[in-house]
């Protein structure tokens, strides 16, 4: 499948808050950028590369949601995210050579609705690599 088929195209809603940090040191190929999310975790991508996404469900109105990126190996990802239909968030990853990139969004209870959501992730280049988390912390 080509880029564009892999990728969503979003817009960011207004209701989500973005945050970002820094670098901090590269992982080990095949260690996970990002660790496992947990008690509060609805998916966790340990490790991709390239282009990709995920489609989950289980998510709650009622509990707000987390979406953190983290990405190595030089240039950059574009993070979209739809819930039954409904753009919720984009936003993009610095992912430098040598060091991770890691981006976040937290969106307020009620912004995912309930059922399923996707994930589309944009990388720049074939040998980016990414892990990504959902949480919907009590």
């Amino acid at each position: 499948m080509n880029r564009a088929g892999k990728a969503l195209v979003m817009t960011a809603l207004a209701a989500g808050a973005l945050t970002g940090a820094g670098t901090a040191p590269a992982a080990a190929a095949g260690d996970p950028l990002l660790p496992h999310p947990g008690p509060d975790g609805l998916v966790w991508v340990p490790e991709w590369t390239g282009d990709g996404g995920v489609a989950s469900g289980g998510a709650w109105e009622g509990l707000p949601t987390v979406l953190t990126v983290a990405c190595e190996g030089g240039g950059d990802v574009r993070v979209t995210m739809r819930s039954q239909g409904a753009e919720v968030a984009a936003f993009p990853v610095d992912c430098p050579a040598g060091g991770a990139g890691t981006g976040s969004v937290a969106m307020a209870a009620g912004v995912v609705r309930a059922g399923s959501f996707t994930i589309g992730v944009d990388a720049s280049a074939d040998d980016i690599r990414w892990s990504l988390t959902v949480t919907q912390p009590e």
